[in-house]
């Protein structure tokens, strides 16, 4: 069973926390954590940060707009999906919040399962934008592993020692490929400079990784060097 998703309520009115947590915290897919005011949930944030927060609007001393504005201010919470409850309906107020950076917004009195559908919603999204931010990173590492491996072979050809005679045949489409991998470009790139789609440079990324029995691009693009498969 995976870890329940960490939720921050704050809200100056006990009845909306208590029901709120209570409801959320019945499935069991969300542990929730309660602030009654913005600072206390602050104190809280820099502690143990929350996947997702629910904040009111209409709250003493610090209002949500102004709590918001302090996490988009702060680089460690900018991605914090927010959700705002207030008892204002208001389309002026609903633009505003959304112009503070809020992800959601809900009148009260609100429907829990609405709340709830709107939280995995979210939570979804920022899984999704993160796993491809990772990826996105790995790959641009990648790309310039590949870029400092090439000029270092340049500047020093007498680390490529000359193989034994190598067959390897590659299809036009491949060897393009293989050369635009060489150039530390990375598969969305691939695709652009290709006209194909970036399903098709993964099949043929692949096929190489196949045929020069390496496992990864940095492999491929040394192999490659070594064995003359590319300039």
């Amino acid at each position: 069973m995976s870890n329940p998703e960490k939720i921050l309520l704050v809200d100056d009115e006990p009845g909306i926390r208590e029901s709120t947590q209570a409801y959320l915290e019945y499935s069991g897919d969300f542990e929730v954590k309660v602030a009654s005011n913005a600072n206390q949930a602050w104190e809280l944030i820099e502690k143990d940060v929350p996947d997702l927060i629910i904040s009111d609007i209409m709250m003493p001393q610090v209002d949500g707009y102004q709590f918001l504005q302090k996490l988009r201010e702060d680089t460690r919470y900018q991605a914090l999906p927010v959700v705002f409850l207030t008892a204002r309906g208001m389309t002026p107020d609903r633009i505003r919040g959304y112009q503070s950076g809020c992800d959601a917004y809900l009148s009260k009195p609100f429907d829990p399962e609405e709340l709830e559908a709107i939280i995995k919603s979210l939570l979804e999204r920022r899984q999704v934008s993160i796993q491809s931010s990772s990826e996105t990173t790995k790959l641009e590492e990648i790309a310039q592993e590949i870029r400092e491996l090439k000029a270092q072979i340049i500047q020093q050809p007498h680390l490529v020692t000359t193989p034994p005679p190598l067959k390897i045949e590659l299809t036009p489409r491949e060897q393009s490929v293989l050369e635009l991998v060489a150039e530390g470009l990375m598969n969305k790139e691939i695709a652009v400079r290709l006209n194909t789609s970036v399903r098709n440079v993964e099949k043929y990324v692949s096929r190489l990784f196949g045929k020069t029995g390496t496992n990864s691009r940095t492999e491929l693009v040394r192999f490659a060097l070594k064995h003359g498969l590319t300039n």
